[in-house]
């Protein structure tokens, strides 16, 4: 399991996204107005609206948020429009960094994330430079006290999830893009209710970083994700527990 992934978990455990509420809320509303402008204001005819929508209700977002952004997306309201930009780069130690990006000024949004990158070491390069690295999958995340690992397991096998990647902690199920709905609802419908359910960019292969590299990246992939334009950040490093559990102590 990458180093990105634990750092995202344990960032996720220590509520992080409740002490960014604000920033938390303006992403999931340019989600929402995004998904519903690609794939129409059905959430049951439209997955990702449909997905966007759950992670709203799951973080309290009032209804009447949520019917706006929905109504943005299709033109019933008036909008900024917004725009999905993703841009690709290369952290300290050759890292590779995918930063995905909902905004409503590609200029500011681009000058801002390469500023981030310089500042920690980094660089953005081409469109397709790491792409190649990464691959699309469903990602449903469960904490491993909180459920019967071999009963997950086994459910997901019969739910024609793709693979089970596990910590001491933690059991994430990843699946097929087009699979992740129907895996999500066979696995709820047995018991077994994620922490955390997304379509995410997932590393094929790490590169281990430590010291000064590590130090680093970990405050590149903070600065990144408290970017109100950013969406999500994506990046392949791998890096011990003791330095990411240094890191969150101290951020």
């Amino acid at each position: 399991m990458s180093g990105h992934s634990k750092w995202a978990t344990i960032k996720r455990k220590k509520g992080a996204a409740d002490a960014k509420r604000g920033k938390l809320f303006t992403q999931l509303i340019r989600e929402i107005s995004m998904a519903a402008s690609l794939g129409g204001g059905d959430p049951d005819a439209n997955p990702r609206l449909r997905l966007a929508i759950q992670k709203g209700r799951a973080v309290n977002m009032p209804k009447d948020n949520i019917e706006r952004a929905i109504k943005k997306g299709t033109g019933e309201l008036e909008g900024n429009q917004i725009e999905e930009i993703r841009y690709e780069g290369y952290g300290p130690g050759g890292v590779a960094v995918i930063v995905d990006t909902l905004s409503d000024n590609r200029n500011r949004t681009f000058g801002e994330v390469r500023h981030i990158f310089g500042r920690f070491s980094g660089n953005v390069g081409t469109t397709g430079c790491v792409a190649y690295m990464f691959e699309r999958r469903g990602v449903l995340e469960f904490e491993r006290a909180a459920v019967d690992a071999d009963g997950l397991m086994e459910a997901a096998i019969e739910a024609n999830a793709l693979d089970i990647a596990e910590d001491e902690d933690t059991l994430r199920v990843q699946t097929a893009p087009e699979d992740f709905d129907s895996v999500k609802e066979a696995l709820e419908a047995r018991g077994f209710v994620s922490a955390s359910a997304k379509i995410q960019m997932v590393p094929g292969t790490t590169v281990t970083i430590s010291g000064k590299n590590a130090e680093l990246m970990l405050k590149l992939y903070e600065e990144l994700d408290a970017h109100e334009d950013v969406a999500e950040v994506y990046a392949n490093f791998d890096v011990s527990d003791e330095e990411l559990l240094a890191a969150a102590s101290a951020s």
